[in-house]
């Protein structure tokens, strides 16, 4: 089996786990559901550990010797050390909250790190029927149509995306929209919708220009959407502009010509709003 080969069953391998969660995810979205708080307000779901368990029940199947790190047992377990082996990153639900809501900007995200290298990567929302996904040097696709990121160089016209975040706690909320506000006379409009992943694919697909959040979840959240952005001529760094560290919990994503003149920007709203 070449290279290639391998890397597209792995991807075939992904799509049917995401698919086969999204059909928890579609069942479950209408009716009742029975909600945790993991804090104040970061919820669980028990189709988040269902769908958890049903992927990687199906990728353990298939790659028995491959490393797992996903948000439910992460949880559980705290989050395990990245190593070089093939690591399969699993965020079972993202926008948990939103699914809470009845508010359809939910998904399933699947990434493949190998040599701690995003490689594959899958996300998909079930609710509006869209399955984004890449695979390191194959271009980025929707729905099986390649995706580009958006061809907008002036800062002032780009739509941003950022996450408020699970803290309540007055430094953080008064850090976080400080920088936003200061961020807000810099771009044309801002987006919060509830979903670190589907961000990401956003630029990707070039609905969103830039994106940037701290202190999401984990790995799991981006290892998916890293892939995408980048196979669709996009950028993905660390907040403060320097190479992206998976682990770090910090993310900023944008198109291929925004990078610079957005990093200076979070920069500076980055100043005086330290929590």
């Amino acid at each position: 089996m070449s290279h290639t080969d391998s890397l597209s069953d792995l991807l075939t391998v992904a799509v049917e786990a995401a698919k086969g969660a999204g059909e928890i995810i579609r069942a479950g979205f209408n009716k009742y559901k029975l909600v945790e708080h993991k804090g104040l307000v970061d919820l669980v779901t028990e189709t988040d550990r269902t769908c958890e368990n049903f992927i990687f029940n199906h990728l353990k199947k298939n790659f028995p010797e491959h490393e797992f790190i996903g948000e439910e047992t992460s949880a559980t377990c705290g989050i395990a050390e990245l190593t070089d082996h093939p690591t399969w990153m699993v965020d079972p639900l993202d926008g948990t909250t939103n699914f809470v809501h009845g508010f359809p900007f939910v998904c399933v995200s699947i990434g493949l790190v190998i040599g701690k290298i995003p490689t594959v990567g899958v996300v998909y929302n079930p609710i509006i029927g869209e399955l984004f996904t890449a695979i390191r040097g194959q271009g980025a696709f929707l729905n099986g149509n390649p995706i580009k990121a958006s061809s907008q160089t002036e800062l002032i016209k780009s739509l941003l995306a950022t996450e408020v975040g699970t803290k309540r706690d007055k430094a953080t909320v008064d850090a976080v929209t400080n920088r936003i506000n200061k961020l807000l006379f810099k771009v044309r409009s801002l987006r919060m919708a509830g979903s670190c992943a589907l961000d990401l694919c956003g630029v990707a697909c070039g609905r969103l220009d830039l994106f940037y959040e701290e202190a999401f979840g984990g790995p799991w959240d981006v290892a998916a959407g890293v892939v995408i952005v980048r196979e669709a001529g996009g950028l993905v760094f660390d907040t403060h502009g320097g190479e992206l560290d998976i682990m770090s919990r910090r993310v900023a994503a944008s198109n291929g010509h925004l990078k610079d003149v957005f990093v200076d920007a979070i920069l500076v709203a980055y100043e005086n709003s330290k929590p």
